[in-house]
């Protein structure tokens, strides 16, 4: 017997054991917490209230005080009233996943928000599901062409990594997550768009995947105006079918947009239900959440498939020091940072290459590359150093004969640097362009 059967023969054995469900009244509602007594259920399990007018509204345990339960509802709570019967249903962790999903746009649920038919997946997989063991993960060894000039050669991606875009609002990182999912060779795309404005929803299906992508797309969206417990749902929704897809041996790329609200809406539910704020209000489970999310991406296990991970993490005010962007560059296995001055200047995409790296490329890079990779690094930072300097004509030439170097080709760096969000770049190309552009610096 496997570790996965036992596992799950443990977990039978444990329900089976487990005290029965029972029904119980609402008390109280306070803030976006639903407080019952009486009621016999589970953390994770899921609750029918029952309205005046006969319908009901579904809610899920999130804690204890007392002997109150906590519930957090699925939607608005319009139409309850104190003393309202709340029925449990038993744990609600198991979603629709399947074949039947790509090329839809659903919900949180599973339900389809496109004008399609209704879904119907023969499979169901655990909202949440158990830590893999790292130690029967298949290694990283290939790199993956993603279609971007810029991270292609100089912070070489590889199938399997889980790397982070950390930007500020409006600095280009939705297109660069288009240009991404256009242009990476991946079989599955998998497209999280969670605590967005419902209108980018549309946007990036309509206009920023082609009819080709969004064949072999599925897209979650839990947008701004969705309750918390809809926003966490979707990230880890999107999360369980990237799963389905890889271990049936895809490769997949999953784009979550964002963590950042992924956190937000843990940290509105930890607040509801009276946890404490720890750092600039978060709380602590934020921050154990959030390596739950992120690692179960990556490489599966042996003649499975990957997942290959993009997180967005908005950096408020821009300051990379935020506790969601500092906590989420310790667990992921690589960053790229979207710099504001240079959107402003018109060069996309803005990606700041001092400030960015990939812990991965060295195992997926050889020796020739990562040399040149670090050579034009290496011209990109002189260049930053003296760029003040030299706006102000105080650089005087033959005083320095690298910086003469760089600046005789700076034009080329940006160039290279630049890229049109429908230009592909793929990465031969880009490393091509790489020795091109290491002769002459």
């Amino acid at each position: 017997m496997t570790a996965g059967h036992r596992r799950r023969a443990a977990l039978a054995a444990a329900e089976a054991l487990a005290p029965p469900r029972v029904a119980g009244h609402l008390t109280r509602l306070v803030g976006l917490t639903l407080e019952a007594r009486g009621l016999r259920a589970s953390i994770g399990d899921r609750c029918l209230i029952e309205t005046v007018e006969g319908d009901g509204h579904e809610a899920e345990v999130v804690g204890f005080a007392n002997d109150r339960v906590l519930l957090m509802p699925a939607g608005s709570p319009e139409g309850l009233a104190v003393d309202a019967r709340v029925r449990p249903m038993g744990r609600g962790g198991r979603v629709p996943v399947g074949i039947a999903l790509q090329g839809r746009v659903v919900d949180a649920r599973g339900l389809a928000l496109d004008d399609g038919p209704p879904i119907r997946c023969d499979d169901a997989a655990r909202l949440i599901a158990p830590p893999m063991n790292p130690l029967q993960r298949q290694p990283i060894t290939a790199p993956l062409d993603v279609g971007v000039r810029a991270i292609n050669a100089l912070l070489t991606v590889a199938r399997g990594q889980r790397i982070g875009l950390f930007a500020g609002s409006g600095v280009g990182k939705s297109v660069l997550l288009g240009m991404m999912a256009r242009h990476t060779a991946a079989d599955v795309i998998v497209v999280g768009l969670i605590g967005e404005r419902g209108r980018e929803v549309r946007e990036f299906v309509e206009q920023i995947l082609t009819p080709e992508e969004r064949r072999r797309s599925v897209v979650v969206a839990a947008p701004a105006d969705a309750p918390p417990l809809l926003r966490l749902q979707g990230a880890w929704y999107a999360t369980a079918i990237a799963e389905y897809f890889r271990d049936r041996g895809a490769a997949v790329l999953l784009l979550m947009d964002s963590l950042t609200r992924f956190a937000q809406a843990q940290r509105e539910i930890g607040l509801a239900v009276g946890e404490a704020p720890a750092s600039k209000g978060y709380p602590p489970s934020v921050f154990a959440r959030l390596p739950q999310l992120v690692e179960r991406s990556g490489m599966g296990l042996s003649g499975t498939g990957s997942i290959t991970a993009f997180y967005t993490v908005l950096t408020e005010g821009d300051d990379l020091q935020d506790p969601v962007a500092d906590s989420a560059r310790a667990i992921l296995d690589g960053h790229v940072v979207l710099s504001r001055r240079l959107a402003d200047a018109g060069h996309f995409p803005a990606i700041d290459v001092e400030a960015s790296i990939s812990r991965v490329m060295p195992a997926v890079a050889d020796a020739r590359h990562l040399e040149r990779a670090r050579r034009l690094r290496g011209a990109i930072s002189r260049y930053e150093q003296a760029r003040d300097l030299v706006a102000l004509g105080a650089v005087k030439s033959g005083a320095d004969p690298q910086l003469d170097r760089v600046l005789a080709a700076w034009p080329q760096v940006q160039g290279f640097l630049q890229q049109a969000p429908d230009e592909s770049a793929t990465l031969p190309a880009s490393l091509a362009a790489l020795a091109q552009l290491d002769g002459v610096l």
